[in-house]
């Protein structure tokens, strides 16, 4: 894996920090801006977003124009490109949809589709879908999504002892012997 990096530092306010542009579709590299020091203002096609220190700004596609202005002297801003290799991991779905799913859980359970479909065979992806099951669907889809997770990776037995979630499967035989091994 290979990308390019870069550092800008603006001397006084208002000056670029990453210069107005575009990627090429040819190349298909995404970029990734770390603001280092002081606060710089994206501009990414019209949208705009002041940000300080320790941010992060990840623009994936290549056709959206970029801009970065500082907002105080010593703005410094380091940018790294290059074409997506990257394939996350399943748990990137999970800690998503921990969150996700009391507050809004039919797109929990939209995300949790997403992940299944990039990682098929992810006993944390199946463990999360038992307990979304457990939670606002069917129990017998709950266990099986259980049952398939421990089948992949026992110790997800230690995970289900204290998770909230399988509250409405604590009395279930099924959840028991997959709970005891």
């Amino acid at each position: 894996m290979a990308f390019g990096t870069n550092a800008y530092t603006a001397a006084e306010a208002g000056a670029d920090v990453v210069e107005p542009h575009t990627e090429s579709p040819q190349l298909g590299h995404q970029e990734l801006y770390y603001v280092a020091e002081g606060r710089a203002k994206f501009i990414l096609d019209d949208e705009e977003h002041e940000v300080g220190p320790g941010t992060y700004v990840f623009v994936p596609d290549t056709a959206t124009h970029r801009h970065a202005i500082a907002q105080e002297p010593g703005t410094t801003v380091l940018s790294f490109g290059g074409p997506p290799v990257f394939k996350p991991s399943a748990w990137e779905w999970t800690f998503r949809v921990g969150k996700l799913k009391k507050q809004d859980p039919a797109a929990a359970r939209k995300l949790l589709e997403e992940g299944l479909e990039a990682w098929p065979e992810s006993p944390s992806i199946f463990y999360e879908f038992g307990c979304w099951e457990a939670e606002y669907g069917d129990k017998e889809k709950a266990l099986d999504w259980l049952r398939r997770a421990v089948e992949k990776e026992p110790k997800i037995r230690e995970w289900m002892q204290d998770d909230d979630d399988l509250t409405s499967l604590r009395e279930e035989p099924l959840f028991q012997q997959l709970l005891n091994g």
